[in-house]
């Protein structure tokens, strides 16, 4: 075994493969950016070294920087993790060339497997199935276009050199495709630095289900069981589960021996993961898509149900070891799914988020793992992928492990940077996930009502108690002048209301008003409600919760929520509202507020790709005029309106916060009127 390993990674998985590291007594190294200095991760290591500014292109996707701290540090093997260099075939032979070991499997086997075309007419000639698509590398636009029309509508547009739905598709109309190969060339390019694009068929209602596989250095391949990832939102998995309810044990032999066999035609070795597309109504009709040369983001479920480390066992492997066990020696036990906690807003359209976690609570318990990067006080940013932690559950069956990972969601708490933790909690209640009816288009069909379409009373009412706390005298203080504390007392009567003006960005403005009442309580009017209701908030005991929580009682009712102290940020069920003060007169005096519909404002924070027009151009109602980036996500804004543009105040590069106004359109007169 090795005695120091570099993990050329960050975040989670950077975590996740030190945590393995210390267990096997392995001396472990990390690598930063500027923007991850003090990160858990860097924390947790053994030692870290710094590899340069926080763009990813002078940091972690820098070969020679990487190899550099190797060198200094006296590591002989480099884990890549995934994402960032772990399918490079570059850096594995830049490590070979370097004396170090690649923990993954050779660079030719993922410069085969990292492109799609090559990929699919290797395995096709294995006996392995494929789903129908194009052929050839190097595609222009118009034979892209000529083998979409010919495969048929709609068709998936998808980048040769990368994965994890980044840069893909789903084309439903022959018109549209000129802008679509376009859109997904500028994505293939920015993630994986290759715009090479393949065409396959759409598969109505599919189900994406993923063989886990894992070979030696001397012949020997097994699979582990399958994984089901159809929960997915524009391509992208967000709850992936083992075993899949759908197949069958005949099923799962056959396609584990195509995996194995797609392993095989590749001379692989580690671990790694063959995905299939399977239609619903016949599993047996499975094809194979493409196969991730790598750790896959959804490892944990498989090691769960089967026992085994796959860190421990690429390690194992990549220092030279057997694999001690047999195919007939895997059992599947148990029922393990998992959800992905990334930085995104729902209530904004699932746009990514970022800020400064204030607060941080990350669920333990029976059967419940949580994999994460986060700690308090880690800046969120746009420069890296969203995901910041996954919570897993197990049980010893489906509807246990169902249950406990949405009890999980239910204690999981980041204050301060909006997350998707409690859509995946109403997502896992949604009846067709409950029956294991799934496919990849039922978290689309499903969004509108797992969104609440408002803000819940009790969490504007617990924001309004924190305030109208923090005005009056602090708790131990002894007497203090009445006529000094801004919590409406006055001489001579009950006490006055207080008003507090609240906002929760993509909500309108809430008025509550508070007083006192006289065995002292509290009553909360908020806007909309017929008569007070009765209230009362308390701090839970630290030494009993370990954090600052609150309870609210509300009309007899109590809501526990985790909180800062100054009721900025709210936190219940997975749920998270930043709970402003607003001030309409200041409001109504922000450019945006000037500008009122004409403006355009960046939609999350990013940076501006692609910027089409210019100052003085007459645009049309709903035209694209300029793409937003961030966390390797696209965003099209569009004109409101036909119009001109008469300001423009961003560029190709451009750094742009939320809501910041990035253009305004002067609408046409017959446009106004």
């Amino acid at each position: 075994m090795f005695e120091t390993v570099l993990v050329a990674n960050r975040g989670e998985i950077a975590v996740r493969v030190t945590r393995t590291l210390r267990a096997l007594g392995v001396r472990s190294v990390a690598v930063f950016s500027d923007a991850d200095a003090d990160a858990r991760h860097v924390r947790e290591a053994d030692a870290a070294v710094r590899l340069g500014p926080a763009p990813a292109a002078e940091s972690y996707l820098s070969v020679d920087r990487l190899l550099e701290a190797a060198a200094r540090t006296g590591a002989q093997a480099v884990h890549p993790g995934y994402g960032f260099l772990a399918e490079n075939a570059d850096f594995a032979r830049a490590c070979a060339r370097a004396g170090l070991v690649f923990i993954g499997p050779s660079a030719d086997a993922i410069a085969l497997m990292g492109d799609k075309i090559r990929a699919k007419e290797t395995v096709r000639a294995a006996g392995v199935p494929v789903v129908p698509g194009s052929s050839g590398s190097g595609l222009s636009d118009a034979q892209l276009a000529e083998a979409a029309r010919r495969i048929g509508m709609p068709v998936l547009l998808k980048p040769s050199a990368g994965g994890g739905g980044k840069g893909m598709r789903l084309v439903r109309r022959a018109s549209a495709l000129a802008d679509e190969i376009a859109a997904a060339r500028r994505e293939a390019r920015a993630s994986f630095g290759d715009d090479t694009l393949l065409v396959e068929r759409w598969i109505e209602r599919p189900r994406h289900i993923e063989i886990q596989v894992l070979a030696d250095a001397h012949g020997n391949v097994v699979h582990l069981g399958e994984r089901e990832c159809s929960l997915q939102r524009r391509h992208q998995k967000v709850v992936e589960e083992a075993p899949s309810v759908l197949l069958d044990e005949e099923t799962r032999a056959a396609m584990g021996a195509a995996a194995v066999q797609a392993a095989r035609s590749c001379g692989y070795r580690g671990a790694g993961t063959v995905e299939f597309i399977v239609p619903g109504g016949d599993p047996a009709a499975y094809s194979f898509m493409e196969m991730n040369t790598r750790l896959q983001v959804e490892h944990p479920v498989t090691e769960l149900v089967t026992g085994l480390d796959l860190v421990e066992w690429q390690l194992r492997v990549a220092a030279g070891e057997r694999l001690p066990f047999a195919q007939r020696e895997i059992r599947l036990t148990g029922h393990a799914v998992e959800a992905r906690i990334c930085a995104e807003d729902p209530a904004r359209g699932f746009l990514p988020s970022g800020g400064t976690v204030l607060r941080l609570r990350e669920p333990r318990g029976e059967g419940v793992r949580t994999d994460s990067g986060l700690s308090e006080g880690t800046e969120v940013g746009s420069r890296y992928d969203p995901m910041l932690s996954k919570v897993i559950a197990y049980g010893p069956d489906r509807e246990t492990a169902l249950r406990r990972l949405r009890a999980a969601l239910a204690e999981t708490v980041t204050l301060g940077v909006p997350t998707n933790a409690g859509f995946l909690r109403r997502l896992l209640a949604h009846p067709a996930v409950a029956a294991g009816e799934l496919d990849t288009g039922l978290v689309e069909r499903a969004v509108a009502g797992l969104l609440p379409d408002r803000v819940p009373v009790e969490v504007y009412a617990a924001a309004a108690l924190l305030r109208q706390a923090a005005l009056g005298p602090a708790p131990g203080t002894g007497w203090v002048d009445p006529f000094s504390a801004a919590d409406g007392w006055r001489l001579g009567g009950e006490r006055a209301w207080t008003v507090h003006r609240l906002q929760v960005p993509g909500h309108e403005p809430v008025a509550v008003r508070v007083r006192r009442t006289p065995d002292g309580a509290a009553e909360v009017l908020p806007d909309g409600a017929r008569s007070p209701l009765t209230a009362s908030v308390g701090r839970l005991p630290r030494a009993e919760t370990g954090e600052d929580r609150f309870s609210v009682r509300l009309d007899g009712v109590v809501h526990t929520f985790a909180a800062v102290p100054d009721g900025t940020w709210l936190g219940r069920d997975g749920d998270a509202w930043p709970v402003r003060d607003h001030d309409p007169v200041a409001a109504s005096l922000t450019r945006a507020g000037l500008a009122g519909a004409d403006s355009l404002t960046a939609p999350m924070p990013g940076t501006v790709s692609v910027v089409k027009v210019a100052v003085g151009d007459e645009v049309t109602a709903g035209q694209s005029l300029l793409v937003v980036e961030a966390m390797k996500m696209e965003h099209i804004v569009s004109a409101p309106h036909a119009g001109t543009v008469t300001e423009l105040d961003v560029r190709p590069g451009s750094t742009v916060a939320m809501d910041q106004v990035l253009a305004v359109v002067a609408p046409h007169e017959e446009a106004e009127e």
